[in-house]
């Protein structure tokens, strides 16, 4: 069965926040704009509506929360109140509520937070739920780097998020990849509701794209570079239906959305998976 058509969402972080670079956006026709509370020194959201403030209604815009300053930096937190409030601040730093809210990395103080609070995660999630309940955004999600921990803690205590946000792509271990499959099907997610994060495991200047040719997982590889090949293979490792992807430059980004006339060849998809969780001892099957 086919999904939806894929998606590309700009993503924020460690971009500059240049104006050009959402005008360069629209002009191609991404109209879905990602960040975070904690992104640009915790100004993201300042600058966004300083710099674009007239641009944002033409995008729907996620932002997470879950960081906040501390005296030595950035401190994770689950406390309600807190997240309440970094949502909050978020409307009014934005000039308008946003579109989604994601909990930001709950595994970074699920270890910590389990031996006095084990329903930690049921009450951060819970907060979000009256959030959007309530206005304050209009849907509200989970973005986690690595969702393992999250899966022995999912139940139906734990309110349905709209949308799951993980890592995706070829530079993606089994764990993950099992981890964030195991998660969309607990809480009922399909594949539109799945997003991927980080698509080249930080930059496509790293070496290793120098040493594969992600091509061979297209079902057509004459048209597309490398780098758009390892891009549209990313939504399928694993299955999402958006792929939000930093940079700074228009250029760079309409190179990605070229990857999408792209066609994955799902049975070198699997035969890639069985050969990730083979050099994974543990994997589930």
């Amino acid at each position: 069965m086919r999904g939806t058509d894929p998606r590309v969402v700009l993503g924020l972080h460690r971009s500059r926040h240049e104006r050009r670079l959402l005008t360069g956006a629209l002009d191609l026709g991404v109209t879905a704009l990602d960040t975070s509370s904690n992104y640009l020194g915790f100004r993201s959201h300042q600058v966004l509506a300083r710099t674009a403030g007239d641009l944002l209604p033409k995008f729907t815009v996620s932002t997470k929360v879950g960081y906040f300053p501390g005296p030595d930096g950035a401190e994770h937190s689950l406390v309600p109140m807190r997240l309440r409030t970094a949502v909050e601040q978020a409307a009014e730093d934005l000039g308008r509520e946003p579109d989604l809210v994601f909990l930001h990395n709950p595994e970074h103080s699920l270890r910590e937070a389990a031996p006095h609070n084990p329903d930690a995660l049921v009450q951060a999630c819970a907060t979000l739920d009256d959030a959007a309940a309530k206005g304050l955004c209009a849907a509200w999600g989970v973005a986690s780097w690595d969702p393992s921990p999250l899966v022995s803690l999912i139940d139906t205590t734990v309110p349905r998020p709209a949308v799951l946000m993980v890592r995706a792509g070829l530079l993606v271990g089994a764990r993950t990849l099992d981890a964030a499959d195991v998660l969309a099907k607990a809480w009922g997610l399909g594949s539109d509701e799945v997003w991927g994060m980080s698509p080249f495991g930080g930059s496509t200047s790293t070496p290793v794209w120098d040493r594969i040719d992600p091509r061979v997982f297209l079902r057509d590889d004459s048209q597309l570079s490398r780098v758009q090949a390892a891009f549209r293979a990313t939504y399928h490792l694993p299955r999402v239906g958006a792929v939000a992807v930093g940079t700074d430059e228009p250029a760079h980004l309409g190179e990605l959305v070229g990857a999408l006339a792209g066609e994955v060849e799902e049975r070198t998809v699997q035969e890639y998976r069985r050969l990730l969780r083979d050099r994974s001892p543990g994997q589930p099957a």
